[in-house]
């Protein structure tokens, strides 16, 4: 491979990356739009409900290795080889996106639980059609599919406490 053709598929990859973190973070900022505030505040919550500060550093890390697992995945091939598996984390990326609005938003936790157990069969999903294509790829979902299941949990259980 001569060096110029080198540099644009080194560009070719790195703006691949560029646009699946762009793509997650898109998705994260309905975390931004949608701010717990008072409405939160003055929820009954378990005693395990773990301090507000600790949900901005975690999620940051979990995008960024979504990301990265996507575009693990589109570099074997970009779209037109693998359709199924980033069509499948798209799917999940914009249940993700809408569970924000419906719990923050309009302070529906029980129509937002439901979502919730939805994006949690969305996230296991993906990591099994990521696994043939990258098994990587499929192991940087495992930590946020643990999380959504603790998220799920909460849900839950601040859906039941505040009925």
């Amino acid at each position: 491979m001569s060096a110029i053709a080198s540099k644009r598929f080194d560009f070719h990859i790195a703006t691949g990356l560029i646009g699946w973190l762009l793509a997650c973070f898109a998705a994260a900022s309905m975390g931004a739009l949608f701010m717990p505030g008072e409405w939160y505040a003055a929820l009954k919550k378990p005693s395990w409900n773990p301090p507000g500060w600790i949900f901005g550093p975690v999620w940051s890390a979990l995008y960024t290795m979504m990301a990265v697992a996507a575009w693990l995945v589109w570099k074997r091939g970009g779209f037109a080889a693998q359709c199924r598996p980033l069509t499948v984390f798209l799917m999940q990326l914009t249940l993700n996106a809408v569970w924000t609005p419906l719990f923050f938003g309009l302070h529906w936790t029980g129509a937002a639980f439901v979502e919730i157990v939805l994006l949690w069969m969305a996230i296991a999903a993906t990591i099994a059609v990521f696994r043939p294509v990258s098994r990587a790829a499929a192991w940087l979902l495992v930590p946020y599919l643990a999380w959504a299941s603790f998220a799920a949990v909460l849900n839950f259980s601040l859906w039941r406490l505040n009925s």
